[in-house]
């Protein structure tokens, strides 16, 4: 194996990594926080808000059920057949927005329908209303419950970023294989690639670790 010819590919190494660390950070934020919202909404009770979670339960039932990559296929080339013409970065960052979200949202939903009736009625006899308890008392339980299986598809999520390379997005797969041209090193080449993702990921796995260290220490 030779890696001489890394150093002249540094700066598009550093580049690649850090538009999919950009990719993963939007998808993990955005995506976040769709999640939730769409959680707790699909666990209301309001018969106002029933039409609204008929759809969200379509959206997020959909997304799960599709392979990622049909999704950045679907907008990338069906937009400008419906003459919506749209760029490789906002079709990356909306597909990976709303498919984490309909991920995190399931793992919401689930976290909040986890916690015990009784916090409820706890919350109403002290007189709260359904956003205080919500906030106050559900969701920073839910988020101890859920954190683990949220970091973990983080985890997976940012991996996922090199399918976003089909499509011509400029993340370290696709500036891999641009180098791999140039270099005729494959195999050293996706080394250098892995590398780079185990950089991202490796801290967040780590976490997960010390997540459920704590949660044992005390059940």
């Amino acid at each position: 194996m030779d890696f001489s010819w890394v150093p002249a590919y540094t700066g598009l190494f550093l580049k690649a990594f850090g538009m999919t660390l950009r990719l993963g950070l939007i998808a993990v934020v955005c995506g976040t926080v769709l999640g939730l919202l769409v959680g707790i909404v699909s666990t209301t009770k309001s018969r106002t808000l029933k039409p609204f979670r008929i759809v969200l339960k379509i959206y997020v039932e959909l997304l799960r059920g599709c392979p990622l990559l049909i999704q950045l296929f679907m907008v990338y080339f069906g937009f400008p057949y419906m003459g919506i013409n749209i760029d490789i970065s906002l079709t990356t960052f909306l597909v990976f927005t709303l498919y984490s979200g309909a991920y995190i949202a399931e793992i919401v939903r689930s976290g909040i329908e986890s916690i015990p009736s009784g916090q409820w009625e706890a919350g109403y006899c002290l007189d709260l209303n359904y956003g205080q308890i919500m906030f106050r008392i559900i969701l920073p339980q839910t988020v101890k419950l859920a954190l683990a299986s949220l970091i973990g598809f983080y985890i997976g999520m940012i991996k996922d970023t090199s399918l976003a390379s089909i499509i011509g997005y400029s993340e370290l797969v696709r500036n891999g294989q641009s180098i791999m041209n140039q270099t005729g090193r494959p195999f050293e080449t996706y080394i250098m690639v892995g590398i780079c993702y185990f950089v991202i990921c490796y801290p967040l796995s780590k976490l997960v670790s010390v997540i459920e260290r704590k949660a044992a220490r005390y059940d």
